[in-house]
């Protein structure tokens, strides 16, 4: 039986926009571009589309998809939206920020795991919002990977992992910020609840918001999921990795060895580095393109350094613990 073709990247010219949003409006599937990472989007309006993105990354339908609008204007559609919800959209959309909201019946349950409740954002990455615009859907759209596997930040990820299974990806470039949105769980705004970190900082919310954030915790897997990246094990290469508060002066030469920022000493083909001055936004940004890069390589384990601090650092060790879990 003949392989199927490579899906084809398109740049984000007028005619390609036209195109790629008829073949969303036709219940295709398009590999998109955002700010956090490459989406794989169908319309969320449409039962049919959405099953196929579950197929193409053989993913759980008990892991819900993101539902992604281009403007605020749009969240009553789909959403029963309250005050604490549009305070929080007006200060970060477009942006890296998904809310999880009581949903509106046109979207269909296989969006949102069976849940009463729908995770929708606003993205800010001009092509995406492009696209959005051209369809005029709400696109729903989880990252661009096989599931369970380094999401994807460039084109060429999305081709490597997912390009005999879909047709068109849209190249935006690479992912500005590289990990996943913020979630939070606003449908009771009285308890807001944190279940997913990312460059959305615990701190910024509850200064929008005057009121704590408390952390979700893990799920289980099986069990219908509020929000997707909520599982224990995600994100993650198929070689082993193991994470350090320090890495040690000696290190085994068949491992591969990442450090937060650019080491003093010890350099060496199986030494690596997330931001030569140990940037957080750098490390982010380059995180999952570097694990892709080791895992392809040949290397027995990769062990890797945890980041320190606060905001940013939070989201980057949530991916490195879920990447490491076994």
């Amino acid at each position: 039986m003949p392989r199927s073709p490579l899906a084809r990247i398109f740049r984000p010219t007028p005619r390609s926009l036209s195109r790629l949003a008829a073949a969303l409006q036709r219940g295709e599937l398009v590999g998109v571009p955002t700010e956090t990472v490459y989406g794989l989007a169908a319309n969320a309006l449409d039962p049919a589309a959405c099953r196929r993105i579950f197929r193409a990354k053989d993913r759980p339908t008990e892991d819900p998809l993101i539902v992604h609008i281009y403007s605020v204007a749009e969240l009553d559609t789909i959403a029963h939206t309250n005050p604490d919800a549009l305070r929080l959209a007006a200060k970060f959309w477009p942006g890296p920020l998904t809310m999880v909201l009581p949903k509106r019946d046109v979207i269909p349950a296989i969006v949102t795991a069976g849940r009463p409740s729908v995770a929708v954002r606003v993205p800010a990455h001009p092509a995406l919002r492009a696209l959005l615009r051209k369809t005029r859907l709400p696109l729903a759209a989880p990252s661009a990977n096989p599931f369970g596997y380094i999401s994807p930040t460039t084109a060429d990820h999305v081709v490597q992992g997912l390009g005999r299974k879909i047709g068109y990806v849209l190249n935006g470039g690479p992912c500005s910020i590289g990990l996943e949105s913020t979630i939070i769980d606003l449908r009771d705004p009285h308890r807001p609840r944190l279940l997913r970190p990312g460059a959305v900082t615990v701190a910024e919310l509850e200064r929008i918001l005057g009121r704590a954030v408390a952390q979700a915790n893990r799920s289980r897997r099986g069990a219908p999921q509020l929000a997707p990246g909520m599982m224990k094990r995600h994100y993650s290469p198929r070689t082993p990795v193991l994470l350090h508060d320090h890495l040690p002066v000696r290190r085994a030469t068949a491992d591969a060895w990442v450090f937060l920022a650019r080491p003093a000493a010890g350099h060496g083909r199986n030494v690596f580095w997330l931001d030569i001055r140990g940037d957080l936004s750098g490390a982010a940004r380059r995180l999952f393109a570097l694990l892709r890069r080791l895992d392809q390589s040949g290397f027995r384990r990769i062990h890797v350094e945890r980041a320190r601090g606060k905001g940013l650092a939070a989201a980057i060790n949530d991916r490195l613990s879920r990447a490491a879990a076994r």
